[in-house]
């Protein structure tokens, strides 16, 4: 492997650096001559996890203690990406937040996968309807990647997963986790049941099922299958809607649900945050 292209930051109108500075989520996605927009990975975890995913990095910018952590996350490309180097304050005037992490990379985004494609094989999903908050799309991610869904779809006004927050939180697993971006539900609930999946919806709505006696049901329908002399019969395929923090579920995405399903809850709590409510949700229908 060729030595790191290492590049001193001495000029903060250097045009190389124009990545960084003070960039908007919404300016690199939509950042001219780039074929599907740029995202940017903080921290060497990150890095390493989009590289070890196939993405492409165009540059990172590294502060100076953080350089070896750089050149090793980069994998390959170590040889052949420049990694600009500056002190702190040079680079939290740049990008307009420190760097806490002491790295950050601008890589190209990926093609999104169709919804058909991840619907293909998959059998557990997660669906993202209008979660505006960044932070909670990420969290979502990660307890999507821990305990084991195939992949996650996103509405059209769903907060973009790529956003440098969601990526954050998610630690790199939105950059693991296979996911696409949907039509709306009359695009969408055909696709569902095409493929074979259940739908469950969780919202605070009368007569909503339990969990516990949703998840209960599932477990019983596998037990009967396998009664049947089919012992390796998984669950059904399901689909787990979660929708916007306040706001919750629209009507056209209860209308597509085949279940609406509600947490129990205690003294007095109505709902759990919807992050929270998707790890809960998904330990007890993951098989």
């Amino acid at each position: 492997m060729s030595d790191p292209q290492l590049i001193e930051v001495t000029e903060l109108s250097d045009p190389r650096l124009a990545d960084y500075s003070h960039q908007t989520d919404v300016a690199l996605r939509k950042a001219q001559g780039t074929e599907h927009g740029l995202y940017l990975a903080e921290s060497a975890l990150v890095l390493e996890r989009a590289v070890r995913a196939g993405h492409v990095p165009r540059s990172v910018l590294a502060l100076g203690g953080s350089v070896d952590d750089a050149v090793a996350a980069l994998g390959p490309w170590a040889g052949s990406v420049p990694i600009f180097v500056g002190p702190g304050e040079l680079l939290a005037e740049l990008t307009g937040y420190i760097l806490h992490r002491g790295i950050i990379a601008s890589m190209n985004r990926p093609a999104l996968v169709s919804p058909a494609t991840l619907l293909q094989d998959a059998r557990l999903v997660v669906i993202l309807e209008n979660v505006a908050d960044p932070t909670n799309v990420g969290a979502i991610f990660r307890s999507v990647a821990a305990i084991g869904a195939d992949a996650v779809l996103v509405t059209p006004r769903c907060s973009d997963p790529f956003y440098r927050r969601a990526i954050r939180v998610s630690m790199g697993t939105v950059l693991q986790v296979p996911w696409g971006r949907s039509g709306d539900w009359a695009e969408l609930g055909p696709q569902l049941r095409e493929n074979g999946f259940d739908v469950a919806a969780l919202a605070l709505t009368e007569g909503a099922v339990s969990l516990r006696d949703f998840a209960a049901e599932r477990r019983r329908a596998a037990a009967a299958a396998a009664g049947a002399g089919d012992a390796g019969a998984p669950r059904p395929k399901l689909a787990l809607v979660l929708g916007a923090e306040g706001d919750g579920l629209t009507p056209e995405a209860l209308a597509a649900a085949d279940t609406v399903v509600s947490i129990p809850m205690a003294h007095g709590i109505d709902s759990l945050n919807v992050a929270a409510a998707s790890a809960v949700a998904l330990w007890a229908v993951a098989e």
